[in-house]
C-alpha cells in the first residue's frame, strides 16, 4: 500500500505518515524510486506492536 491508503486505512491525515517517517516511527517502508510502499504484513505487524497493556492485564514488576 502507499502513503495515502496507509493514511486511509488508519484514518490519519497522510502528513503524519510523513512526520513518522522523519522520527523514526511508524511502520517499516520500502522506497521503489520515489515512491513510499508499506507491505500489509509490516503494518499489522506494526499495529499489533501499538497496543497498550489494558487494566483488566496483570502488569509484569521486577521484584527483588
Amino acid at each position: 500500500m502507499d502513503v495515502a491508503e496507509l493514511a486511509a486505512y488508519l484514518g490519519i491525515p497522510i502528513s503524519t505518515v510523513y512526520d513518522w517517517r522523519v522520527h523514526g516511527k511508524g511502520p517499516t517502508a520500502y522506497r521503489f524510486g520515489k515512491h513510499l510502499k508499506f507491505a500489509i504484513s509490516d503494518v499489522r505487524a506494526w499495529i499489533a506492536q501499538q497496543r497498550e497493556p489494558s487494566s483488566s492485564e496483570p502488569r509484569q514488576t521486577d521484584r527483588r
